[in-house]
């Protein structure tokens, strides 16, 4: 049973229109653009709920091409892995700026250096923008003389499925493979035919009707059932070790779900760990409950050393 300081977070959560007028839940129609622009807003101005920057980081600004991207590094590293983060958000919102401080937690509490970078979104860049950019950011990390068994993605939702598409693209491409991977609350598949789309549906902190518009919106023309969008879909075959954490109670908890046990009948070293009673990226809010702060530990440990701990 979940703890009583997690259920009092997120029934906080879940009810969190009781703190702003007019007190009742917002209706969005997330098929338009002004509700995606929005959304961009709410993101930003929200980015601080990670908590701030530890003083003892540097954040070092790099332009990798067109793309914006940002060195988080200790003072002193533990570790000679170095992070590519992958941005939640949908893939239509997210920036440096909104997942700054939330990268800057796994840095801080892994010793490890991050890159976190601003790949193209949709609706006005659509698939493959954001896959591309991906490639870019870790080949740019391999021209700088970082080896590929020292670089360990890690993404929330959308940036979660992301990375794992990153890793099918990369194999393909017959590039060297990072060392490991840790996606939590990631989208696999975008045709949303999961079951907890539905049975969550009225639980699940996510608005209704977003994952489908945000499915329309980063597939554009294509296939959402393209590996690449949807990597549940791909050929799961000679990926690195996996760390998959979802919260029961989200409805992408399938999407983890079938991904992870998918990638074992594959032959890949997966750790799959679905939080009782949890919600969506409930790691990200450590240290405000103890489920929270195991499994952001958890990661923490795997991403120094490709393995679990508990």
């Amino acid at each position: 049973m979940p703890s009583i300081r997690g259920r009092l977070i997120k029934t906080l959560l879940q009810h969190r229109y009781l703190f702003r007028y007019p007190f009742k839940r917002s209706r969005i129609d997330w098929t338009l653009y002004d509700s995606i622009l929005q959304f961009r807003e709410e993101v930003e101005s929200g980015a601080g709920k990670f908590g701030k920057m530890p003083q003892d980081l540097q954040v070092k600004p790099v332009h990798i091409g067109d793309l914006y991207a940002e060195w988080i590094l200790p003072s002193q590293s533990a570790s000679d892995k170095v992070i590519l983060y992958f941005h939640g958000g949908g893939y239509v919102t997210g920036t440096c700026q909104s997942h700054r401080a939330l990268t800057a937690k796994f840095v801080k509490n892994s010793g490890t250096g991050a890159l976190l970078f601003e790949y193209r979104l949709a609706p006005e860049n659509p698939y493959p923008a954001a896959l591309d950019d991906s490639l870019a950011a870790y080949q740019w990390l391999l021209q700088q003389g970082i080896a590929p068994s020292d670089i360990v993605f890690v993404g929330d939702s959308a940036g979660g499925g992301l990375c794992l598409a990153a890793l099918l693209a990369i194999r393909d491409q017959g590039i060297p493979l990072p060392s490991s991977a840790v996606a939590y609350s990631p989208i696999t598949d975008f045709t949303c035919s999961g079951e907890s789309h539905e049975s969550n549906l009225n639980i699940c902190l996510s608005p209704e009707g977003m994952a489908p518009a945000l499915s329309r919106h980063y597939a554009g023309g294509a296939d959402p059932a393209i590996p690449y969008i949807s990597p549940l879909f791909g050929n799961l075959e000679g990926l690195p070790p996996l760390l998959i954490y979802a919260g029961e109670d989200e409805t992408l908890r399938d999407d983890a779900i079938r991904f992870g046990h998918k990638a074992r009948e594959a032959g890949v070293n997966v750790t799959l760990r679905i939080g009782e009673g949890m919600f969506h990226c409930y790691p990200a809010i450590a240290p405000l409950f103890p489920e929270a702060t195991e499994a952001f530990d958890e990661i923490c440990a795997f991403i120094n050393t490709g393995t679990s701990f508990h």
